[in-house]
């Protein structure tokens, strides 16, 4: 396979750890609930010349399907996005790398539940290895503290944010529809703007200025635009199992950037939780083979 298709994922995952630190650097510049929305509004005015001829033409499967297309937008765009800004407030950069790089094996997780794919070696022990890393991450350094409910609001807002936006991408495996790509993102976007729209209304609404522009613009084209772009060509061209693997660098790359630009440090317990979750993250995408067909060949073996 040639290197060059490996740029794709890559920088999608560049992209989508700087915008850790763009959260970061929204506190204090301009409300969650401004940012949440404009990104959003600007990713559709940008969209909306290129698109919306192609979408016209798909109106009616639009509106067969535009609850799952409102619950798609709605989570993995307002409430994952939106959750983000406001963890920002209350959590690092770097926490918020190691939490979001969890979303693969919160996927693996989820499909069980949801699609009733068979759990695998890997998940589950994976997904203990996580879930101590997790508590590591959390408890900065302590797990015990966490029986205390010691733990940062924006540290418990990332978790809920990566598990919607895990249950997005489960969902969206689920929900076939008969859309172009680019079409079925063009909905979500609107539905996106629109459940945005309230809280944008009713919060402090920041106006913009030249300290938070481009932060916006950061937020709205590459962080919205050009990595969905390169995501679904990333797809294309290795697979969806492949390209998910680069997210595992998200925490390094958060950490990096995090420490470039904030001067945040990195505890011996960033280290140790990351390493347990990253560590888990790759099991659970390694090790595939369904426990049932495990246990229904040894139930085998006993009988013969």
């Amino acid at each position: 396979m040639p290197l060059i298709y490996f740029l794709a994922p890559l920088a999608t995952v560049m992209i989508w750890s700087g915008n850790m630190t763009i959260n970061q650097l929204t506190v204090g510049t301009i409300a969650p609930s401004s940012i949440a929305f404009l990104r959003w509004f600007l990713a559709l005015l940008v969209m909306t010349p290129l698109v919306l001829p192609a979408t016209l033409k798909h109106l009616p499967e639009i509106r067969r399907n535009w609850p799952k297309l409102a619950t798609l937008g709605l989570l993995g765009m307002g409430l994952w996005q939106g959750l983000g800004y406001v963890a920002a407030e209350t959590t690092t950069a770097t926490n918020m790398g190691i939490l979001a790089a969890m979303v693969p094996l919160l996927t693996v997780l989820l499909s069980a539940l949801i699609l009733r794919e068979p759990p695998t070696l890997g998940g589950v022990i994976g997904g203990l290895l996580a879930f101590v890393g997790v508590s590591i991450l959390l408890g900065q350094g302590n797990p015990l503290s966490l029986l205390k409910l010691e733990v940062a609001f924006g540290d418990a807002l990332m978790v809920i944010a990566a598990i919607c936006y895990a249950l997005y991408g489960v969902m969206l495996k689920r929900w076939q529809m008969n859309l172009p790509p680019w079409v079925m993102l063009y909905a979500q976007v609107c539905f996106a703007v629109l459940f945005l729209l309230p809280p944008y209304l009713l919060g402090p609404m920041t106006p913009i200025d030249g300290q938070n522009v481009w932060l916006i613009l950061y937020a709205g084209i590459p962080a919205s635009i050009i990595t969905t772009f390169l995501w679904m060509r990333a797809v294309r061209q290795i697979g969806a199992n492949q390209a998910s693997i680069f997210i595992n660098l998200m925490l390094l790359f958060s950490a990096l950037i995090a420490m470039a630009f904030l001067d945040e440090r990195i505890a011996s317990f960033h280290l140790y939780g990351g390493l347990l979750i990253l560590a888990g993250v790759i099991m659970a995408q390694t090790f595939t083979r369904p426990l049932v067909g495990m246990a229904g060949k040894k139930a085998r073996s006993a009988q013969q």
